[in-house]
């Protein structure tokens, strides 16, 4: 199980929301580039980044600080997401140092959008499925689409993604549990991995995910708790490690 702390970029901080609100958030560092290198210290390999103001904006706002992130730490896997919305921004992070890139809001609005990045850079696209009920929200968690997740990712699927990451809008930054019930529906709906994301708050939330891992759940975001403590992620790390 891979564990993937979360750096969440507004106005060039590191913060978190509670339920994607803007308006209810919480900065906990100024300087991102080092709460980068804190938890690759802990032993993590790879991180989510996730452009906030793009998200909102449509267009990277944050990208000089990933691009920092990318320059400082060149061994650690990194996946970004947030206001992605055309494959100029796709090859710019790419050629910044970014492993993987997820599509969101675009990959909802425009399915072949994902299809074509899927030919112009194998391997390196995730498609970002964050749900409400069932319905996938987008323009940064603004709206609800009438789409079911499930019938998305089974076309994403198809386009070639390498992977889905799942989010609980309710659960997001609520440290209330993850949704495994819907997590492990849409990972045995699909053969691409999925990554599960959205409420994860205690080692009990990651020992339940180990547990159906054989699922097709390759790993775990983890934001607010690391943040606030409930989670210690180098020994988080050490116990999946035990228990796989």
């Amino acid at each position: 199980m891979l564990l993937i702390p979360a750096i969440d970029l507004k106005d060039g901080k590191c913060v978190r929301l509670r339920q994607g609100r803007m308006d209810d958030v919480t900065v906990f560092s100024d300087d991102p580039v080092a709460m980068a290198g804190r938890w690759q210290e802990a032993g993590a390999r790879r991180l989510h980044l996730v452009d906030l103001n793009g998200a909102f904006a449509g267009r990277p706002v944050n990208a000089p600080v990933i691009q920092r992130i990318a320059d400082a730490y060149p061994d650690l896997s990194i996946q970004v997401g947030g206001g992605i919305r055309d494959e100029e921004t796709v090859e710019a992070y790419l050629d910044a140092g970014v492993q993987f890139v997820i599509i969101g809001t675009q990959a909802v609005k425009e399915s072949h959008f994902v299809q074509d990045l899927c030919l112009e850079y194998p391997g390196h696209i995730i498609v970002g499925l964050d749900a409400r009920d069932g319905k996938v929200a987008v323009n940064g968690w603004s709206k609800l689409s009438k789409h079911h997740v499930i019938d998305l990712a089974k076309t994403f699927e198809r386009n070639g993604a390498e992977a889905i990451i799942y989010t609980d809008i309710g659960r997001d930054g609520m440290m209330q549990g993850v949704n495994i019930d819907a997590t492990v529906e849409l990972a045995r709906s699909i053969s691409i991995p999925v990554i599960a994301s959205g409420g994860i708050s205690s080692m009990d939330d990651l020992h339940a995910l180990c547990a159906v891992e054989g699922e097709g759940i390759m790993g775990a975001i983890i934001g607010r708790a690391l943040y606030e403590g409930t989670i210690d992620l180098a020994t988080a790390l050490q116990s999946i490690g035990a228990q796989n």
